[in-house]
């Protein structure tokens, strides 16, 4: 069996979430055949070596045509498009060229749930779903035979709002190996571990903003309350604007990246995340729990995350949650309690292996029957061929005009 990955960047499982999420879905799908991985993003020195998982790497050109060539050189089986951008860019080429292949979307979070919260948050408006984008991505997972969603408050989300069916979209939420006891034997002890921590990616908006608040409104506050210790910021591309918050004095560092993110936050006392807004299932949380450090965040921050406790505290008055900060670093026995609710949240609800095994049960069966399928879906046929038209025509003018520009 052949697996395409059309990524919209090559993997950085040590930039974000997204990254060791990709990875995880390729060894996955490595059980069922050979993976090929095709980019048209330029790599990084923080790109994964696919190589070494046994994993055909190509590079490609937006809107051209060499990629049909490929496409129907390669046959794959299964197409699997890394966010709904690089469907609505390949769709029509995998549908025309190979229609046959089962096509799956892996959406990470969903955008127009993250854009709409954004807005909302820098308007202090309502949140508004229904906008050009949720279209858009709505379109790419009817368009979709299974579009994969991280987070269960989406699934309902799809469902309860929008009536998407719930044979197009299977929850996978994050798949760990289980931390064992001598996992957790090796982690620095309490009395080793100092200040607190906030990491995430900077290209990442809500992670901007979440920084922006802890020098604003909770630092100011929190550190009189504590005032032996520092809050340090770790994320991958942070810009000037991020290091121009750097201020030892008020003993707020910025410290750039975290090559080994569970490493450096096992060092730590306290994540503290006052996140605003976003979407999706938050991989600095599950981290955190890896490497023993309870957090401090939003129901935002949590959501889809916690299941009956949290390790830590959730809490979205900023009165509220700086006092629970304090609480939680101070109180040595509190703190362990909460640490050893991470644990007990990461392995029952995070390394539960149960999904994948209906994740791999649910594409051997919907390989047997993809023109069944997508004859029940005929929304879906639709509206691929209305967007297979749109999207070929935009993409053939904009070849041209490429070719005439050289």
């Amino acid at each position: 069996m052949r697996i395409l990955f059309l990524g919209l960047v090559w993997p950085e499982p040590t930039s974000s979430a997204a990254g060791w999420r990709i990875l995880h879905l390729i060894k996955l799908f490595r059980a069922l055949g050979e993976v090929y991985f095709v980019s048209a993003a330029t790599k990084t020195i923080y790109s994964a070596d696919l190589k070494s998982l046994g994993v055909h790497e190509s590079v490609t050109q937006l809107n051209d045509s060499s990629f049909d060539e490929y496409i129907k050189t390669l046959n794959p089986d299964i197409v699997i498009f890394d966010r709904f951008m690089v469907e609505e860019q390949y769709g029509w080429r995998v549908s025309e060229h190979c229609p046959n292949a089962l096509r799956i979307l892996d959406t990470e979070d969903l955008h127009f749930v993250r854009q709409a919260r954004q807005e909302a948050f820098k308007k202090n408006q309502k949140i508004d779903y229904y906008t050009t984008t949720a279209k858009r991505e709505l379109a790419a997972i009817l368009r979709s035979d299974i579009s994969l969603i991280i987070s269960d408050t989406e699934m309902n989300l799809l469902q309860d709002v929008f009536d998407i069916p719930q044979e197009k979209i299977f929850y996978l939420p994050f798949q760990e190996d289980k931390v064992t006891q001598s996992d957790i034997e090796a982690l620095p002890p309490l009395a080793d571990r100092n200040d607190f921590v906030f990491i995430g990616n900077f290209n990442h908006e809500p992670n901007w903003r979440t920084v922006e608040i802890l020098k604003k409104d909770i630092w100011p506050i929190l550190r009189k309350k504590c005032p032996k210790s520092e809050l340090h910021i770790y994320g991958s591309y942070p810009s000037q604007k991020v290091f121009q918050l750097h201020n030892v004095q008020e003993k707020f560092i910025i410290k750039g990246r975290a090559e080994i993110a569970r490493d450096t936050l096992a060092n730590y006392r306290v994540l503290v995340a006052p996140i605003a807004f976003g979407a999706g299932a938050k991989g600095k949380f599950l981290d955190a729990m890896a490497a023993g450090l309870p957090s401090v965040t939003t129901a935002i921050g949590a959501e889809s995350m916690v299941k009956s406790e949290w390790s830590g505290f959730i809490e979205d008055d900023m009165t509220q949650f700086i006092e629970r900060c304090s609480q939680l670093y101070m109180q040595d026995e509190l703190w362990l309690d909460k640490q050893k609710i991470g644990f007990s949240l990461f392995n029952t609800y995070f390394a539960d292996e149960s999904y994948s095994i209906r994740f791999i049960q649910r594409i051997k069966d919907d390989l047997s029957q993809v023109a069944h399928l997508r004859r029940k879906n005929f929304i879906g046929e639709i509206l691929q061929h209305q967007q297979l038209h749109a999207t070929k025509y935009m993409s053939m003018w904009i070849e041209e005009k490429n070719k005439k520009a050289h």
